[in-house]
């Protein structure tokens, strides 16, 4: 595999980095604006991505018009906040109805509209203005968008139901108001954009990924969707490679062969793209010089060794403490994907069983529950959520329904509508809720969280269907009872798991804001996978592990001091 550099590669006039949460998007669409505007090429950058940090990134206080960056003549940058877009295309939505229908019925409407779904909708909005404005196109050699619309999005863009309001007719569950129902004098746009992101005379998408097993998998599924809607001009970037290892340095040596383990057994399909790698750096993305060496070197500026009294970190096992002291009986590990969710899960159970305590496990991670159940821990019951069977159940459950009312345009939207994140949240919420029930005697952790958006929004559905008299809705009576006991801090706690790096920080926030929203109970912080706390003596892992300082400082002001800190460990 070669090193990624942008003036080696026949790029379009449009190039799209897309990929996880925390894989390098921002910073490689950063690098490959400042090294093609070095280059003398006029570039616009546009950042769609809600957990974008492209402030930090420039050192600048950025807007939607456009900012010239001084060090880089060539460089104008764009931040759009698909948030703030989000909140006002809701209203113009919802306001037409406010005083005509029910306030129930008005907070579920806002509710349907307040998921990632519709954040990535008003990001599209946003950048469609680019991706088809003539002016923009003859200004600039090339513009870059630092996230791409998901398949889901773009299917969702093709359907004419998604375009449509339709409210009384729908008691299946599902969304009932079509995700794009304000913004129908757009279609010719959207139609224009998504034409464009399909010809590969145009277009370039950049799949970014790191070298792990679980994003390789992740970026394989986002690009057969993209294939399967006619995107093929596909490279992929994986990024945070170790080219290297200090032969005397054991930490140096475990991440290297992990890495090569995982790119040597890439995919097949994966193996099918161009593929470029860029290595691993000791700092962190923000300055533009860092953003220059980021393709080229890893130049370490000298900077004084911040020294940190890791001894002061909490552990888990403080974690587990106040968890037995405080008689929690229902507990989340909630993160993203990628972080270490469903370990920490495990050792939490593991620890409260060391007390006495009845536990039981339930896992979304098939290969997690096998060891669980090679291992036969006394006092651990363990159940897997199969996430893939309950979705296919759930949505056969509210297809079935719709199809007693609704035409083939409608079902086809409602179809589409059950490929949604928000869709898989709610079917695996419901299994668990169905386990929670049953398990009166015993304490239940389970390594995945509902987002406070799908606890609201089943609220609210219930509500609505009570307004109604609809009683056959999918809100189930496990469900119905789970509801409050979740809002009740004395019985549920919500453990949010991180990395010690800028996007799984903030991303993490944003998760906590989200139960803050629906009145959920968050006390307790891990930052795993630290270097910082690994024995490490490699120059370069120390300079990368000094870094993670500035996380860690932020989590502790996030949780007020309740976190626990978890070296690197080969295994996950």
């Amino acid at each position: 595999m070669k090193k990624y550099n942008p003036s080696n590669i026949d790029l379009t006039k449009y190039i799209f980095f897309t990929g996880k949460g925390g894989v390098g998007k921002t910073s490689i669409a950063c690098a490959t604006a400042v090294n093609l505007a070095d280059s003398g090429k006029k570039v616009l950058l546009i950042s769609t991505d809600p957990a974008s940090n492209l402030q930090d990134v420039f050192n600048l206080d950025l807007n939607n018009k456009g900012t010239q960056i001084k060090e880089v003549p060539n460089l104008t940058v764009v931040n759009l906040d698909p948030e703030q877009a989000a909140a006002e295309y809701r209203e113009s939505v919802v306001a037409p109805f406010r005083g005509k229908l029910p306030e129930s019925v008005i907070t579920n409407m806002e509710e349907q509209l307040s998921g990632s779904c519709t954040i990535e909708i008003a990001a599209f909005n946003e950048f469609s203005d680019f991706i088809t404005n003539q002016e923009k196109r003859k200004d600039y050699d090339f513009i870059i968008f630092d996230t791409a619309p998901t398949g889901h999005t773009l299917r969702m863009l093709q359907l004419p139901s998604a375009w449509n309001t339709f409210i009384a007719e729908n008691t299946t569950g599902a969304s009932c108001l079509g995700q794009l129902s304000g913004l129908e004098d757009r279609k010719e746009v959207y139609k224009n954009a998504v034409s464009t992101l399909s010809d590969s005379k145009q277009t370039t998408l950049i799949l970014v990924s790191r070298p792990d097993e679980s994003p390789l998998r992740e970026v394989e599924r986002s690009s057969n969707e993209l294939l399967d809607l006619d995107i093929i001009s596909q490279n992929l970037i994986i990024n945070g490679v170790l080219e290297n290892y200090d032969e005397n340095d054991t930490v140096s040596k475990q991440i290297y062969e992990r890495q090569q383990n995982a790119l040597n057994n890439r995919s097949a399909a994966l193996l099918k793209l161009n593929t470029y790698i860029v290595p691993l750096r000791s700092y962190n993305m923000t300055g533009i010089d860092n953003i220059r060496n980021m393709l080229n070197s890893d130049v370490r500026a000298e900077v004084a060794q911040k020294e940190v009294n890791t001894n002061d970190f909490q552990t888990i096992d403080n974690i587990i403490d106040d968890l037995y002291n405080s008689g929690k009986r229902v507990i989340f590990t909630m993160g993203k994907g990628g972080v270490g969710k469903t370990t920490i899960a495990g050792n939490i159970a593991r620890g409260l069983a060391g007390k006495g305590v009845k536990v039981h496990l339930t896992t979304t991670d098939p290969a997690n529950h096998l060891s669980f159940i090679e291992t036969k821990i006394n006092g651990i019951t363990v159940s897997h959520i199969d996430e893939k069977t309950v979705l296919v159940a759930y949505q056969k459950n509210v297809l079935d329904k719709a199809r007693e009312t609704m035409g083939d345009a409608d079902l086809s939207y409602i179809e589409e509508d059950l490929r949604s994140p928000c869709t898989q949240e709610i079917a695996v919420f419901n299994s668990f809720a169905e386990i929670v029930a049953k398990a009166d005697n015993e304490v239940v952790v389970i390594d995945t969280a509902p987002t406070g958006h799908t606890l609201l929004l089943l609220d609210s559905t219930q509500s609505y269907h009570k307004e109604v008299e609809r009683t056959q809705g999918n809100i189930t009576p496990a469900v119905q009872n789970l509801l409050p006991r979740l809002r009740n801090e004395k019985e549920t706690e919500v453990v949010i798991v991180t990395l010690p790096e800028t996007t799984p920080v903030f991303e993490a926030q944003r998760l906590q804001q989200d139960l803050q929203r629906a009145g959920i109970n968050n006390k307790w912080w891990v930052v795993n996978s630290s270097l910082l706390l690994t024995p490490t003596n490699s120059p370069f892992l120390k300079a990368k592990a000094q870094s993670e300082i500035q996380w860690i400082d932020k989590v502790s002001e996030i949780s007020n001091g309740n976190f626990a800190v978890i070296e690197w460990k080969d295994k996950v």
